[in-house]
């Protein structure tokens, strides 16, 4: 089994990446691969709803490296992302590849085991990872619950390691995805609910 971890952050190593560094420790503890991707060096543009992926087997228009991680994140069994917190939200770079990603990957997506963890200094972490968890409920997928919200503290790279709850919450976000994860495999002869084709209602008319 593999995860996916998502660092957002424009710092390779800030507080953000040494948030998921403890999540995918207690994975691999637990026996499952784990790989970390930064994207929040990458100059990713945002969705332009040209719908190009919907006719070409969800591949996107722009080759800015997006589609070869699209790629991995459907061979996982499990995606975390994790973002820093600017403005009391997910930074721009993370928004426009969730929103790619997503919009491009959703239907592979649906119950995979799904984790959200944000970065800061002080406030507006909730309203970030909601904003995250929203793109996970979307598709289907399952929530790695938490003994509280998965905002860790810091401001100054390293910082975050000083957060002793925070980093408790992180590693309890790793043991609780392996669980899940390993309760997924034992239960793989279970069919899955049907899927309904999808109704789009209109609201002008």
């Amino acid at each position: 089994m593999k995860v996916i971890a998502i660092n957002g952050s424009p710092k390779a190593k800030g507080n953000t990446y040494s948030s998921l560094a403890v999540v995918c420790e207690e994975l691999n503890k637990n026996g499952i691969e784990t790989e970390i991707i930064q994207i929040g060096n990458m100059n990713l543009t945002g969705c332009k709803a040209c719908g190009y992926c919907g006719k070409n087997g969800g591949k996107c228009v722009f080759n800015d490296g997006l589609n070869e991680i699209a790629e991995k994140v459907k061979a996982a069994d499990g995606l975390i992302v994790g973002s820093p917190v600017y403005y009391a939200g997910i930074n721009g770079t993370v928004k426009s590849f969730l929103d790619r990603l997503f919009f491009t990957s959703s239907a592979s997506m649906r119950f995979k085991a799904a984790a959200a963890l944000v970065a800061l200094r002080r406030s507006g972490g909730v309203a970030a990872l909601e904003e995250i968890n929203r793109y996970f409920l979307f598709s289907e997928m399952i929530i790695t619950p938490t003994r509280y919200w998965s905002v860790i503290h810091g401001g100054a790279p390293g910082e975050a390691a000083k957060d002793e709850e925070g980093m408790q919450i992180a590693r309890n976000i790793g043991n609780n995805m392996a669980y899940i994860l390993k309760m997924k495999e034992a239960a793989e002869s279970l069919e899955k609910p049907v899927l309904e084709d999808k109704i789009k209602m209109g609201f002008i008319r």
